[in-house]
């Protein structure tokens, strides 16, 4: 599957000042085969499902990424970045228990 990203330039630079997190390093937990994909049932949408993934970044710290999925085919989507920040202490545990 190959994943294509894209995200609000604006969006993308009030998340680094108040997170600290690039998108483009959030794209990373994409990456991650340990990653865990969540419904996010209280931000979604009926036009819009949302979702929120935490994962490693190149193993190394931990990111809840905040996103829709668009275009989906059966080789590839469309990732949109909405939010990342650093993971809690307790999704750090909710990744490591799978």
């Amino acid at each position: 599957m190959q994943y294509n990203y894209e995200w609000d330039r604006l969006k993308a630079k009030l998340n680094l000042s108040k997170h600290g997190v690039d998108f483009k390093e959030a794209c990373k937990v994409f990456d991650d085969p340990m990653a865990i994909t969540l419904f996010d049932d209280e931000e979604s949408t009926p036009e819009e499902d949302r979702w929120v993934t935490i994962g490693q970044a190149q193993g190394h710290y931990y990111l809840v990424v905040a996103h829709t999925f668009r275009n989906p085919t059966e080789d590839a989507v469309t990732i949109r970045l909405i939010s990342a920040r650093p993971a809690t202490k307790h999704e750090i545990r909710q990744y490591e228990q799978g």
